[in-house]
């Protein structure tokens, strides 16, 4: 098992490599894995983590696709992508609460949009909703602001950990022989008409002979490395305000608005570890760094929840986010394959790919494999990976007595908020892929992810991260 953070990249020479270690790039990693078993595979990504772009600051939804382009290729791939992902969150420690969703209406002309919506769901494969009246939308969700006209009823919906997804993907791929290359900026490529050269910055070069783009907000200028100028990727501002866990109880399902050009628009939605999501903005920018939140926006959201949902409001914010989508000029996602440079890109992949991730990575290895790559053949099973599960409803080790009797440090808390134990912060820093900083172990444990965001635990928690990471903090 290779990871690396630092130091000249190897020498050898890649089959295949992956560029963008983001959910979608890692579930590809791991699909080139099971169908090429015996091929040299690495994965790339400019940041210290896997997940640490667009996948770590998302809505947190697994989408039944009832609203996508009936015929798109993100119809398909998330209606594909979604029941793999849930067969596979079952499996392998990724929370999931299928909670339904409300497409709530708020004027005469929303209410009039619903029976097309319901029409474009059936379209879609999605034969279950229904339109709700008024009394039994408040009968529902009782919390519900006055003055709705009604609603789509969208079971099937489910709100998911983004987090223990990417990193099931990446774990899984690197425990079956994928090499994982951290902090490893693409900087130049070259096509000599066999391999790629993939330069990097400060790490050296990377030869392969196939290449997949799967980079993002970055995958329209990893695109231009390679000669080509057919996508641009605008970076789309999502910024969230998170709820403190006594608001949980203010909502039932995931609250959607009419969706519009700019995306689904502000949603309320509890979250899998038992806070609740207000947002995001659309918001589309220029630079693809902006991930701050700012008081206008958020002001806004929170004008937009006291319509919505109107207690939650007045409840206590954990926190506040930022994450940035990846726009383009189609409504739809950009995936093409070019067989005489042995290279793919992965493109467009907006708000539903997390759902789509699994869908996706079936699709590209279809299309390496059709493209001339004959490392590619019929797909293995992987031996299994499962992960601390951290969702809310579903068992804690502080909870589990036999599992702190047999370990002791899952009897110890150390962040009181979200009560993580020791034992938990012990096993992330050691495992496949430990976290790089303390950001990332909060992905992987919540802790500093409670109402007091650090202040009581975290002296005790920078102590543990240092002691796992060699004394760096």
């Amino acid at each position: 098992m290779t990871v690396s953070r630092t130091g000249p990249l190897p020498t050898i020479a890649y089959d295949l490599t992956v560029v963008g270690a983001g959910v979608v790039g890692c579930a590809l990693a791991r699909e080139l894995v099971r169908r090429a078993p015996g091929a040299r595979i690495a994965l790339l990504d400019a940041a210290d983590d896997v997940g640490e772009g667009t996948s770590k600051a998302n809505t947190a939804i697994l989408h039944t696709g009832f609203d996508a382009v009936p015929g798109s290729l993100e119809a398909r791939l998330v209606r594909e992508g979604g029941r793999q992902l849930s067969q596979y969150a079952a499996e392998s420690g990724i929370p999931v609460e299928p909670v339904g969703a409300l497409l709530v209406a708020w004027d005469a002309a929303q209410r009039a949009a619903l029976p097309g919506l319901a029409a474009k769901a059936e379209r879609n494969g999605h034969r279950a909703t229904r339109i709700i009246e008024p009394d039994e939308l408040v009968a529902t969700e009782p919390h519900l602001g006055p003055g709705a006209h009604g609603a789509l009823d969208v079971p099937g919906e489910s709100i998911i950990c983004p987090w223990t997804t990417t990193l099931a993907h990446a774990t899984q791929a690197v425990r079956a022989g994928v090499d994982l290359h951290l902090n490893s900026r693409v900087t130049a490529v070259t096509w000599d008409g066999r391999s790629h050269h993939v330069d990097t910055a400060g790490r050296g070069t990377v030869d392969t002979r196939w290449l997949v783009n799967a980079a993002g907000l970055h995958a329209d200028a990893i695109d231009r490395l390679l000669g080509h100028d057919t996508l641009t990727v605008t970076p789309r501002r999502g910024q969230l305000i998170v709820y403190d866990k006594f608001a949980r109880d203010l909502v039932r399902h995931i609250l959607l608005p009419v969706p519009t050009a700019l995306g689904k628009g502000v949603l309320v939605a509890p979250t899998v570890y038992g806070n609740v999501l207000l947002g995001p903005t659309a918001e589309d920018l220029d630079d693809k760094r902006a991930t701050h939140t700012t008081a206008d926006a958020l002001d806004r959201l929170r004008a937009a929840g006291r319509r919505i949902l109107p207690p939650l409001v007045e409840e206590e914010v954990t926190a506040v986010y930022a994450g940035l989508r990846t726009a383009t000029d189609q409504d739809d996602y950009r995936i093409d394959a070019r067989p005489d440079q042995h290279y793919v890109t992965v493109g467009g992949i907006r708000s539903t790919g997390l759902t789509a991730c699994m869908g996706i990575a079936a699709h590209v290895a279809d299309l390496l494999a059709d493209s001339g790559c004959t490392d590619l053949g019929r797909a293995r099973d992987l031996p299994p990976v499962t992960l601390p599960n951290l969702g809310e409803a579903f068992p804690r080790p502080y909870q589990d007595p036999e599992l702190i009797a047999r370990d002791p440090e899952f009897g110890t808390i150390v962040c009181h908020c979200e009560r993580v134990t020791r034992g938990e912060i012990r096993d992330a820093l050691a495992a496949t892929i430990p976290p790089a900083s303390l950001e990332g172990l909060r992905r992987r444990t919540r802790a500093r992810a409670g109402r007091c965001q650090g202040f009581s635990c975290g002296a005790a928690v920078r102590e543990l991260f240092g002691r796992g990471n060699g004394g760096r903090t």
